[in-house]
């Protein structure tokens, strides 16, 4: 199909903004509707670059409101569907379950039940059609750390990044782990992949499902880790680290993140499930002292000066020890792979972040929020 009209939700927030901004750069051929409730993780500023684009169009709405799906589908005659909208920090969902089962369940539930009644009208049905919902691998629950020490980070070593990757154990998530989620947030998004399977198997709806690792890079949202401790370096405040920093995420750019969705999307085998990530394993602390150590370069601070902001804080409850994806499949069938070294991919983000304080500023303050609030209000 050359023509196409493809809704991609929370393409507002960190990850979706990238993927929206690759659609209408790369396909200008296609209409790219932007869905986003703008809650606090969304933010316009990120897609300042495209938004007067004319196969580009944002709607302010809710995923979990059937009939405004409903209304947004069958409106914008919508044939594909990249669903990334969803509430994702582990912290908020262990202290407010309940938005993130609204959020990420009952939404997820009505965009395939507004998708599957606006397709069932059409005379072609489910051809040409696809749902593809961009899910977590920390469904899978957690990982054994079999070699807690692991090694030292790349800056101090000529480890291989394949030694690299096998450095923490030999278990790594496939995409036929048995699911086992372990906080609110995991366990709303493992619902949420086992509707758009059902709805796969029950109605025939043409899905695809993708579990990705930790993403990194340009706006995210200063909650998360890097941009948190980037933030926190460049104003010397504390740098809360959970437990002693031993917990294993494996790490990817998020623009291979979007190069990867893209590919799925347009080359994924329907009702398939694919695993992306980076072959890039860091301990928090090995990590933590990294963006230590290229921010202070970045800003000409002495080496380590900002080792001293450290701070041990009690774990967080049901902390995974070791999160490892397996994205092989995704490389062997579809021949995608990082395009990225994990260094330049940090200094990349590190130098946005200090770059753009701007947009930082406008987010730590949010006054980004009440700019939208007043705004959609007053329409």
């Amino acid at each position: 199909m050359s023509n196409r009209n493809i809704l991609i939700t929370g393409g507002a927030g960190f990850i979706g903004s990238h993927v929206v901004r690759l659609f209408v750069n790369k396909y200008p051929e296609y209409n790219i509707v932007n869905l986003d409730k703008l809650t606090y993780a969304g933010n316009l500023a990120n897609l300042k670059d495209i938004e007067n684009k004319p196969n580009y169009t944002f709607v302010r709405a809710d995923i979990a409101d059937l009939d405004e799906m409903r209304r947004i589908i069958s409106s914008h005659k919508i044939d594909g569907i990249i669903h990334l909208a969803a509430e994702s920090h582990v912290d908020r969902s262990i202290k407010d379950p309940f938005t993130f089962a609204r959020t990420n369940v009952m939404g997820t539930l009505a965009l395939l039940q507004a998708a599957k009644e606006y397709w069932d009208t059409l005379p072609e049905k489910y051809e040409g059609k696809l749902f593809y919902h961009i899910s977590t691998d920390e469904v899978y629950g957690a990982l054994e750390l079999t070699n807690p020490e692991g090694v030292e980070s790349p800056f101090t070593t000529t480890a291989s990044s394949a030694e690299h990757h096998l450095a923490f154990g030999t278990e790594f998530f496939l995409e036929t782990t048995k699911y086992n989620p372990h906080s609110p947030y995991s366990a709303s998004k493992a619902s949420s992949d086992h509707f758009v399977r059902a709805y796969h198997d029950t109605y025939g709806m043409p899905t695809l499902v993708t579990n990705c690792s930790n993403n990194y890079g340009p706006y995210q949202f200063p909650e998360k880790l890097i941009p948190l401790f980037i933030n926190n370096i460049r104003h010397h405040k504390p740098l809360p680290v959970y437990g002693k920093g031993e917990n294993v995420r494996d790490w990817l750019f998020v623009e291979d993140h979007a190069r990867a969705i893209d590919l799925i999307f347009h080359k994924g085998k329907i009702a398939d499930t694919y695993n992306i990530g980076g072959f890039n394993e860091w301990k928090n602390i090995d990590l933590i002292k990294v963006i230590i150590k290229t921010v202070d370069r970045v800003l000409g601070n002495p080496e380590g000066t900002s080792e001293e902001l450290i701070t041990y804080v009690t774990d967080r409850a049901g902390h995974d020890l070791r999160y490892a994806i397996d994205s092989r499949k995704l490389q062997r069938e579809l021949g995608w792979e990082p395009s990225l070294q994990f260094e330049e991919g940090i200094e990349r983000t590190v130098r946005w972040y200090l770059d753009n304080q701007e947009w930082m500023d406008n987010i730590t303050s949010g006054d980004y929020e009440k700019y939208y609030d007043d705004m959609y209000q007053n329409r």
